[in-house]
């Protein structure tokens, strides 16, 4: 090739990289503006739409995101358990009503399976956004994250079908041993009971903590323990579906399960995303208003555990 040519090549050359050099310098796209999520189908009689004027509520990182990242402990059914034996599939309850919410919100709620008494620990170290797992509204848990409260039900014992033991009054299990889950509010119900075998010169309960309330009630059939102590909403639900209702019974009543005080359950929102919590209870707002929390309750038959107002860090104790 003539000098000349190669000289005009080589110009060409430059100027064609100059030239897109400039194009990426000033037409760079800008990043994509967060998009809110569509309606979602919650049940089959249940599409939940979204609300602009709550999803622009959201925090800036969580619109980013598109996604709060839930921790629940599975199983404790109705509140969280698996689709089938052997999937991972989560439903329930919790799992439910965070779709909903989530619905409400333009995001999703994804959850993620976590050890219940890990569960705090894991939202503070900024691994989850959020808490949906039967968890009690406590003063001392509010130092770890905010609630949004959303149900309230009372302790029960699952028992043995039939109640071989008799329990009527909390004072019979004295002396005898029960299971719980570890770190949960009955665990420390429980502790408390101690006072009242006390009182009656009676031995102490013998209370045999577990990770998972699966666990507790392995212990119940093979005879480990006599009873249970959980959600009187759970207790119920496992009487009823385990082995077609032919292994458990329940006993409520607070006779029958002491003293405890009426701090509802809350939906635990980390404290490190400010407005957070304030829109998920304006979302779960909306949902009672509107009908569809009630379907999600009356879905899994415990209306009566319904409240009609969500507030923020109601507990009691």
């Amino acid at each position: 090739m003539p000098a000349r040519h190669r000289t005009a090549a080589v110009s060409l050359a430059a100027l064609t990289l100059f030239a897109s050099g400039c194009g990426t310098e000033s037409g760079a796209s800008a990043p994509a503006e967060p998009q809110m999520a569509g309606p979602a189908t919650v049940l089959p009689d249940l599409i939940v739409k979204p609300d602009p004027e709550l999803y622009a509520t959201l925090p800036e990182t969580v619109r980013a995101a598109g996604t709060v990242r839930v921790a629940t402990d599975v199983p404790y059914p109705p509140f969280e358990m698996y689709a089938e034996e052997g999937s991972t599939r989560i439903t329930g309850i919790d799992y439910d009503l965070g779709q909903a919410i989530g619905a409400r919100l333009g995001v999703t709620f994804h959850f993620e399976a976590q050890k219940f008494d890990g569960i705090l620990p894991a939202v503070q170290a900024g691994k989850f956004d959020a808490v949906m797992s039967a968890m009690t509204d406590k003063k001392a848990r509010q130092k770890s994250v905010d609630f949004v409260d959303y149900l309230n039900a009372g302790p029960g014992w699952l028992v043995r079908k039939g109640n071989p033991e008799k329990i009527a009054v909390v004072t019979d299990v004295c002396g005898k041993p029960v299971g719980v889950q570890t770190g949960t509010n009955h665990q420390k119900l429980l502790r408390q009971r101690q006072e009242l075998c006390k009182a009656k010169g009676l031995p102490p309960i013998e209370i045999l903590a577990f990770s998972k309330d699966s666990e507790a009630q392995l212990a119940l059939r093979s005879g480990k323990v006599i009873a249970d102590y959980l959600d009187e909403v759970t207790a119920a639900y496992v009487a009823s579906t385990a082995d077609g209702g032919r292994s458990f019974s329940t006993v409520t009543g607070r006779e029958a399960v002491g003293e405890y005080s009426a701090s509802p359950m809350g939906i635990g929102v980390s404290k490190d995303h400010p407005g957070l919590k304030e829109a998920v209870q304006a979302a779960l707002q909306s949902l009672m208003d509107d009908g569809s929390y009630r379907k999600i309750l009356t879905k899994y038959q415990v209306p009566g555990i319904g409240i009609t107002e969500a507030t923020v860090n109601g507990a009691l104790d």
